[in-house]
């Protein structure tokens, strides 16, 4: 029975992701690609992995096709998941081998889990999760669907973000309580560096210690 697999994305991120799938599956280089529109219909080598289009991806006789969407942007990484999925191709998680996971984690399909992530206790993940290196989920927090972490995230205990959230690098989440978990809404993003100690609301950007919405006003004040 012959299975390949893909990646979808050869930018940056997916060929940090290459090596994970390959271990993880233990997979030989000819049953492995990368899918990349951009690079067009010409034969190209990443990585010593071919980069297809996704029509010729779709074309290539196997028996089975699993595939694992590598990009960043969450409503570009949905779009592209749900034309896997009508298409026949099934998604698969990747995880780190040193990725940390203690008990009652519950996460969602076509994860990316990347190298020293660390899930504590009594988590609920959506799908589609990514969380670069070095990050960090602690206790009790729920996250939403299409939700990414850039490296070194630390979102601390009783934190809930919401569907298509996206957290920058470096980023510090202060813990919530059980009574009152600090919220981050859908769609908001949280700039690198950044240290949320509130809520932030949907769709709005925070930046700063202590974070607080981005606006062109408020950075020219700050280079006055």
């Amino acid at each position: 029975m012959k299975i390949i697999y893909a990646i979808y994305g050869a930018s940056g991120y997916g060929r940090e992701v290459l090596p994970l799938l390959r271990q993880q599956f233990n997979l030989k280089r000819e049953n492995i690609f990368f899918i990349d529109d951009s690079f067009g219909e010409n034969a190209v080598i990443v990585n010593s992995t071919p980069v297809l289009s996704y029509q010729e991806f779709l074309s290539l006789e196997a028996d089975s096709k699993m595939a694992v969407v590598a990009i960043a942007n969450s409503s570009v990484r949905q779009r592209l998941t749900e034309k896997l999925i009508d298409d026949g191709v099934q998604l698969v998680s990747v995880e780190a081998q040193n990725v940390i996971q203690y008990d009652e984690v519950d996460i969602g399909p076509s994860s990316i889990l990347s190298a020293f992530v660390t899930l504590t206790s009594n988590i609920s993940i959506g799908k589609s999760f990514q969380a670069n290196i070095y990050s960090y989920v602690g206790h009790d927090c729920v996250i939403g669907d299409y939700v990414t972490f850039a490296p070194a995230v630390k979102c601390n205990g009783n934190v809930i973000i919401e569907d298509h959230a996206y957290i920058g690098t470096g980023a510090i989440i202060k813990q919530g309580s059980p009574t009152k978990p600090l919220r981050i809404g859908a769609g908001a993003v949280v700039g690198m560096g950044a240290v949320v100690t509130k809520d932030v609301p949907p769709g709005i950007t925070v930046v700063g210690n202590p974070a607080r919405p981005f606006s062109k006003e408020a950075l020219r004040n700050e280079r006055k």
